[in-house]
């Protein structure tokens, strides 16, 4: 384990956070907010201990697997720590664990909140806490990747396999860097249409921002109690196109870009995702078209609350939770499925669904015939068995935390709705779930056990389970 190299990495990560509060310290200076001052208090201990760890570069920068998903995990934990601190010393969530699980919620792009008003904190804390979405959606460390050159040698892809969603990670061009930097020129240039669509529509510049850091990040953060109900139609369905849009692959609006069209909409993945939210909103909008003054409410709502539950967004139009049965399970079942590999969205990832439907497909025309052999194959492509493999091993471990998360909630004594779908949704990165835990409530009536059992949850949901669990485990720490 090259502790040396890991703590050289936690460095750059705690001077990159510094620079980032920069943003809510010109919010606070424009609106006249003393409560920006936090920011600067914590701007200075975050870039003073990361100038520390950063000024000599370690002579040893070999980085293999082990080091790669245990900086990405601390990685986490270290920017969610400081991002934090300006929430609790400002006094605006008076409570360290609250404000950790504010912050972890943020950048891990959940939504969850423990806020039972948003519209009582500051502006600057507003723009901080949407912020976080942005600079999760994407990942800090694929960031960070694109502007530093920290290890190279070909390491640099045992840290982005760590923190991409998805069942598998590839180069779109031969080098991580340059991959990296396409990646963020993408996910800047898709936040910058958005944002230009909502100021044209009306909206002012402030909710526009944080809005827009929310739906690029799939996270969810509404800076207003009712989310997004007090938004004209016309905004609601921006956001309900840029929620899907920042659902997709990002591969495929690669493949746009070096104009290959033809690849781009045989992406498989794709395909079935925008199927899945074309199915689930005709179901439900007819299921649910008797609460709406017409059928096109309906269909718009229905739209919205697709989009936001799939990708893992959070926002909310309405409170799904009084919506007939049929229509809440539907959302339940989006929140396992979750939007496509290699996209801002959490959940289980629609390739993963596919490779695990395939797979049952198989097994099942080999009882018909033993003897066959089948080739699983995932756009085009054999499936290699090391992808399979890890599809199958990410399932269980899923299970596993899943459950333990949901025996140690239980113990607060909420129904069995409100445990199950709070761990689905923070485990998912989703944000609302049902009954005491959807969209009209929040989450400050847990316990502090249960709080950081869903702190664990939206961590691992964001970084694919296994990361977080190295950290766990014996051999990780040992020498080779």
């Amino acid at each position: 384990m090259n502790i040396r190299m890991i703590l050289y990495f936690l460095g750059w990560v705690m001077n990159i956070e510094a620079v980032l509060m920069l943003l809510p310290c010109i919010a606070a200076l424009l609106y006249g907010e003393s409560c920006g001052l936090y920011f600067v208090v914590t701007m200075a201990a975050c870039g003073g201990l990361g100038i520390l760890a950063t000024f000599r570069k370690p002579e040893n920068t070999v980085f293999y697997a082990r080091e790669g998903f245990v900086c990405v995990a601390l990685s986490w934990v270290v920017l969610s720590f400081f991002g934090a601190l300006p929430f609790f010393l400002s006094g605006e969530i008076p409570v360290f664990e609250d404000a950790l699980f504010e912050v972890i919620s943020g950048f891990t792009t959940t939504g969850s909140s423990i806020l039972p008003s948003v519209e009582a904190l500051s502006r600057c804390m507003l723009l901080w806490r949407s912020f976080t979405h942005w600079i999760g959606g994407m990942g800090v460390i694929v960031f960070m990747l694109a502007v530093l050159p920290l290890v190279g040698g070909g390491y640099n892809m045992h840290i982005m396999r760590a923190e991409s969603p998805g069942p598998s990670v590839g180069k779109l061009v031969p080098k991580v860097r340059a991959t990296a930097k396409i990646l963020y020129l993408l996910y800047f240039g898709l936040t910058l249409v958005q944002i230009t669509l909502l100021l044209l529509s009306g909206m002012p510049i402030f909710d526009t921002l944080c809005l827009s850091f929310g739906t690029a990040g799939t996270g969810g953060f509404g800076i207003l109690n009712d989310s997004i109900a007090s938004y004209t139609r016309w905004q609601q369905t921006i956001f309900t196109v840029f929620m899907i849009v920042f659902g997709v692959n990002f591969n495929v609006y690669y493949l746009f870009w070096m104009h290959k069209p033809k690849d781009a909409l045989g992406c498989e993945e794709a395909r079935a995702y925008l199927g899945i939210i074309a199915l689930a909103i005709l179901a439900i909008g007819w299921n649910i078209r008797h609460l709406f003054p017409s059928l096109l409410d309906a269909f718009h709502h229905a739209a919205f609350q697709v989009a936001t539950v799939i990708t893992t967004t959070g926002y909310a139009t309405a409170d799904f939770d009084l919506w007939p049965e049929f229509s809440k399970t539907i959302l339940v079942l989006l929140m396992f499925i979750g939007a496509c590999a290699g996209s801002t969205g959490g959940g289980v990832k629609v390739s993963r669904v596919l490779i695990a439907l395939k797979q049952i497909k198989k097994e099942l025309g080999t009882l018909f015939h033993p003897q066959s052999v089948k080739t699983l194959r995932m756009e085009g492509k054999k499936l290699e068995h090391g992808v399979v493999r890890s599809v199958n091993a990410y399932f269980m471990a899923y299970v596993i935390v899943f459950a333990i998360s949901l025996l140690i909630v239980s113990l607060d004594n909420f129904d069995f709705t409100t445990n199950f779908t709070a761990v689905a949704a923070t485990i998912n990165n989703i944000g609302p779930g049902l009954a005491k835990v959807g969209p009209s409530c929040n989450w400050s009536g847990f316990s502090p056990v249960s709080k950081y059992v869903f702190m664990f949850d939206m961590l691992a949901g964001r970084l694919e389970v296994f990361p977080m669990l190295l950290l766990f485990a014996p051999n990780t720490w040992r020498k080779q």
